[in-house]
């Protein structure tokens, strides 16, 4: 389908000026020309604009993260794992500025119990990015089991929430697989929606929830037992 620019301002309810920027920094694709001043757009700059702005508002990504994004998006839910470079980050929850270690440094730095950090790693409890790099996120869960140890309480919920979310990122997995099998360029930007709605709203919606109403029944049950 054609769209003029002003139609295309109009579903997208994006300005002119950032349309045209976005084709002059690469974003998306130069309009076909069919006179000197008289341009046509098309249903994939309008999917690629809902797109873009979802990134920048929900994942805070750069303009050129979504570039090299959108430089692999005929391999996006493929084989090819470049164009979840943006997800990748945000699933990994290290700060842009955060500080960086290695292994022993993390262990110097942060006066961590060597026996302790080796059981958390052999339990899948500590999961850093790769094998020598450890962020204040690794301190911040060694804290938290020292903190149990402290009051001599079994960390077993934190090694539960393991075995869980290894359950949960398989059928993760599935859903990409699944959102793959149904590609193609007009629902392009919807399959993306959905796996971020997905991973980032709708997992902590569900889960924090469940935990709220079983709490919430607990409370009630302790006010009338009083």
């Amino acid at each position: 389908m054609d769209l003029k620019i002003s139609e295309l301002v109009a579903m997208s309810n994006t300005p002119k000026s950032t349309i045209l920027y976005y084709i002059k920094e690469g974003l998306l694709p130069q309009a076909k020309k069919l006179k000197s001043n008289v341009h046509k757009y098309n249903t994939e700059h309008l999917e690629l604009l809902k797109y873009i702005k979802y990134m920048k508002e929900e994942l805070g990504s750069t303009n050129e993260q979504i570039k090299v994004s959108l430089e692999q998006k005929n391999n996006s839910f493929s084989s090819s794992y470049t164009m979840l470079e943006p997800l990748m980050n945000t699933l990994a929850g290290i700060p842009i500025n955060a500080m960086h270690y290695t292994k022993e440094a993390f262990i110097e730095h942060f006066d961590i119990d060597k026996n302790l950090f080796a059981k958390l790693i052999e339990e899948n409890i500590l999961m850093p990015i790769n094998s020598n790099d450890y962020t204040q996120k690794e301190a911040s869960i060694i804290d938290l089991i020292e903190n149990f140890i402290e009051v001599g309480v079994e960390y077993e919920i934190i090694k539960e929430y393991v075995v869980h979310a290894q359950q949960l990122s398989k059928l993760e997995h599935q859903m990409q697989k699944q959102l793959c099998k149904v590609r193609d360029e007009e629902n392009f930007s919807t399959l993306w929606k959905i796996m971020f709605e997905t991973l980032f709203n709708s997992k902590e919606y569900i889960f924090n929830r469940s935990t709220y109403k079983v709490l919430h029944a607990a409370l009630k049950d302790e006010i009338i037992r009083k």
